[in-house]
């Protein structure tokens, strides 16, 4: 029977596993007791030297070529989340290792959060709402060229998020605009979704969605000339990550009251208490809550156990992460 251990942080470990997770890969493997949170020490050394697969998680430790070469019989990494850029290395590509995320399951609820927001704002929830608070009345009705009948979506990346929102869209009378440079145009329509350029994504989008992974050619991609080229009361979401959005042109349009925002995440994250964003009434900050959360954590588990049984039985994994993918994905 193969050797396994976990590798991840006391709070990942506290989170993310529970019995029936260590039961599921306890029925196809030798799993060590308790839980890797370093790979230096006497005791972690001794693990690694018996392991065929590592189950990580958030705050693994890197798997350098030190830890690499402390791991002579590990053919497989399997991890219980979505990015595996902050733990694997070119070390673990080089010796053959197999990769396998849950970044996937992990889009599934980003997704979601995505569509909800994407509809809400459509119906100009925010402001509505806020309005509606501070007057205790209720407020004038949406005006003409307001509402989710013919609005323009934006998605900028077809990255996991992106696809899967685009699928979910897919049922409302929507327009949908996505923007990826890396990907054909024929596959986008496929998609379900208008191919354009990401000024021409701006300029029609009433919703501006973001899915781009943070690579160092994405870093502020959404910049001030992206941001003055969306329409006046349109929406800019943002759920992928704080830098691909300029935080400073951002902060000076959203000051301007010309855009609305919904941002589960910033840069920096969290935002410094001073900033404007906490009170300005067309921001809503969510405190990075659209990845996996509570129960939807155990669809991250699953997964993982899965890849472990179809190591254990011999067969391919499901979702393996692609050394070369990772220069264009998170």
């Amino acid at each position: 029977m193969m050797r396994a251990a976990l590798a991840m942080s006391p709070p990942t470990y506290d989170r993310v596993v529970d019995g029936p997770f260590l039961e599921r890969l306890g029925r196809c493997v030798d799993l060590s007791p308790g839980v890797l949170t370093e790979f230096a020490t006497p005791a972690a050394r001794a693990v690694l030297a018996e392991v065929d697969v590592l189950v990580t998680g958030w705050g693994c430790p890197v798997l350098d070529p030190v830890a690499v070469g402390s791991a002579p019989r590990l053919r497989a990494v399997v991890h219980t989340a979505g990015s595996v850029r902050a733990h694997v290395t070119p070390a673990v590509w080089e010796r053959g290792i197999v990769v396998s995320s849950a970044a996937a399951q992990n889009a599934v609820p980003v997704a979601e959060f995505t569509l909800a927001v994407v509809l809400l704002a459509g119906k100009d929830v925010l402001t509505a709402a806020r309005g509606f608070h501070a007057r205790r009345s209720r407020p004038a009705p949406l005006p003409e060229g307001r509402g989710n009948f013919g609005s323009t979506v934006g998605i900028l990346s077809a990255s996991l998020v992106g696809r899967r929102v685009l699928e979910l869209l897919r049922p409302f009378d929507l327009e949908v605009l996505v923007h990826d440079p890396y990907v054909a145009d024929a596959e986008l329509r496929g998609l379900g979704a208008e191919p354009v350029g990401l000024l021409e994504l701006a300029a029609r989008s009433d919703v501006f969605s973001v899915h781009t992974p943070l690579l160092p050619e994405t870093r502020g991609l959404v910049d001030a000339r992206v941001l003055a080229a969306l329409r006046d009361g349109s929406t800019l979401v943002n759920t992928a990550r704080g830098a691909v959005v300029d935080a400073a042109a951002l902060e000076t349009e959203l000051l301007r009251g010309r855009l609305t925002a919904v941002l589960d995440v910033t840069d920096p994250e969290p935002l410094p208490a001073h900033s404007p964003l906490w009170d300005l009434p067309n921001v809503l900050l969510t405190p990075h809550v659209a990845g996996s959360q509570g129960n939807e954590l155990r669809r991250l588990t699953s997964a993982a156990a899965a890849e472990v049984e179809r190591l254990a039985a011999g067969l391919p994994l499901l979702h393996p992460v692609a050394h070369p993918a990772l220069s264009r994905t998170a």
